[in-house]
């Protein structure tokens, strides 16, 4: 059985280059800034945000929601990201190949040696510039957590943390939560 390759023409790069990597098979990748990323979570990485799925499990299904790493398109830039974990409504999520940031509840990262310059400053701004209400940044390197709230064009004007691993953070409405961070 002969595999045809899909041809696939378009007008401008962001386009081509977002088609490319929803179409590419296999591994999951993600755009930050106009480069490919190959995403290789470690098991320390799934592990933490592991725990934050679970710690707010219960809270996501009294809102409707789901809670995963789907995609997230940035449009207008060479970003295409995929979360560690996004709460998003079900009704959203049901049938979306990607979601915008300003659709989501709440968008965690969890840092890696690879990339946790990126988590800590670019997907932090672009996550504010496109609208996601609460950024939870999961510092491993740092051992520490921090929230971002109040997201604006410039970046997110409110900042609670950074805080040592051990220490409750709070996750403010819709959640209304505390997030026990001693096991990340």
């Amino acid at each position: 059985m002969s595999t045809q390759p899909h041809v696939y023409a378009a007008d401008d790069p962001e386009t081509a280059l977002k088609y490319a990597i929803q179409h590419h098979g296999g591994d999951r990748v993600e755009i930050v800034e106009g480069v490919i990323q190959l995403m290789c979570p470690s098991w320390g990485h799934e592990t933490a945000a592991d725990q934050i799925r679970n710690q707010i499990a219960p809270r996501v299904a009294e809102l409707g929601c789901v809670s995963g790493s789907g995609n997230l398109d940035l449009p207008g830039s060479s970003n295409w990201y995929i979360p560690d974990v996004a709460v998003v409504p079900k009704a959203l999520a049901k049938d979306a190949p990607s979601l915008l940031p300003d659709q989501t509840l709440l968008v965690v990262e969890v840092t890696s040696d690879s990339n946790g310059d990126t988590d800590r400053i670019v997907k932090r701004r672009r996550y504010a510039e496109y609208g996601a209400p609460l950024y939870l940044l999961v510092d491993r390197q740092e051992k520490s957590c921090t929230l971002f709230t109040e997201a604006g064009r410039l970046g997110y004007t409110k900042m609670d943390g950074p805080h040592p691993f051990g220490t409750p953070v709070h996750l403010p409405e819709p959640f209304d939560l505390t997030l026990d961070t001693s096991e990340f």
